[in-house]
């Protein structure tokens, strides 16, 4: 049997900011079974998870395709892959998943998706919660803000945490992660609504709008007088310079991303090494496929957290696989408050 398949692609290689026109709605037909004797499993998808690191796939050249099997470069021309999603099992060969199954994994911008080997897919517990939760709060961003904040920084109760885009994906989750644990936090994000969300809805202790600051070392030392314990990064350049002038001995930096960075290959950052050394400050870069071993322990903490109402969720849902392209150079532009999904199908 054999459908058409919608899919998102983009038209060449985009080696600065993205736009809606670098991207192509493609159709072709699509066979709805797997070849006999095979592990792979096909997979009509659901929601999709929006992610600003896929630009470094769509360069011409990146150093992070050389990392991973989800980060080589695109094609283009050929559907966009290993993006994080749930969706339903529609055919399988694999003797862990059967048709109907709800699962979370890789999956591509389209509408069906092959997943060899089941590489990377399970099977989807939905806890009792909606879908788009587990692709964004219980999915990997979650993931990432849990490990990132709980076993890169090694936090201590009462330490002093800064997070920057913190109204984003994974920087919300970290600061309300934090503050649960009873750290001090302050966020900075690009707008007053999302500073005013920071402070109000999630109870950052302070937050303040980057934008608005001429010297951002000053800045921080006005939130910070007493010095930075653990910045969460996920913007780098010059917010990176800052945080670390700001830091007390022993200080620990979690590099989640570089954003700033991402569409502008002239910003890199140059923090003070000497800073870096005389402080003993870590600064570690990670990634959560690293550390799946605490997925079970990060599932249970969050749903626990979520049904006592500790924890708010930030989405922002559009609907429609031809809404990808404006979701994703979205990101590129600040539009998104909290996570960025895509809902392909209604079930």
């Amino acid at each position: 049997m054999e459908v058409m398949n919608k899919y998102i692609t983009i038209k060449a290689h985009i080696n600065g900011a993205p736009h809606e026109s670098d991207f192509e709605l493609k159709t072709e037909t699509f066979p709805i079974s797997v070849e006999s004797g095979s592990n792979d499993v096909v997979v009509r998808s659901l929601y999709l998870s929006i992610d600003p690191y896929q630009i470094n796939r769509m360069k011409s050249h990146s150093s992070s395709q050389n990392t991973s099997s989800y980060a080589v470069g695109i094609v283009p021309g050929e559907a966009i892959d290993a993006s994080f999603g749930v969706g339903r099992v529609v055919a399988s060969g694999h003797p862990g998943f059967e048709e109907g199954d709800l699962v979370a994994g890789f999956i591509s911008w389209g509408e069906y998706s092959i997943v060899k080997g089941a590489n990377m897919l399970n099977k989807l517990d939905l806890l009792g919660f909606p879908l788009s939760y587990h692709v964004g709060i219980l999915g990997l961003s979650g993931l990432t803000a849990y490990v990132g904040f709980f076993e890169v920084c090694k936090p201590k109760k009462g330490e002093k945490v800064f997070v920057s885009a913190a109204s984003g994906s994974v920087g919300n989750l970290v600061g309300q992660y934090a503050k649960l644990f009873g750290c001090y936090v302050v966020g900075c994000a690009g707008s007053k609504q999302k500073v005013e969300l920071l402070k109000g809805k999630l109870r950052f202790d302070n937050a303040f709008n980057y934008k608005e600051e001429t010297d951002l070392k000053s800045a921080l030392k006005r939130y910070f007088p007493d010095g930075i314990d653990i910045y969460f990064d996920n913007v780098g350049a010059e917010m990176l310079e800052a945080a670390v002038a700001n830091m007390n001995t022993f200080g620990r930096v979690a590099a989640c991303g570089v954003i700033s960075e991402y569409t502008d290959a002239t910003k890199r950052a140059a923090p003070n090494m000497l800073e870096v050394v005389i402080k003993r400050i870590t600064i570690r870069g990670f990634l959560a496929s690293d550390h799946m071993n605490l997925l079970a322990d990060f599932i249970s903490t969050t749903a626990d957290h979520l049904r006592k109402g500790e924890i708010h969720v930030l989405e922002d849902i559009s609907r429609g696989l031809e809404s990808i392209p404006a979701a994703f150079t979205g990101l590129f532009r600040g539009d998104n408050i909290g996570k960025t999904i895509v809902q392909i199908t209604e079930e």
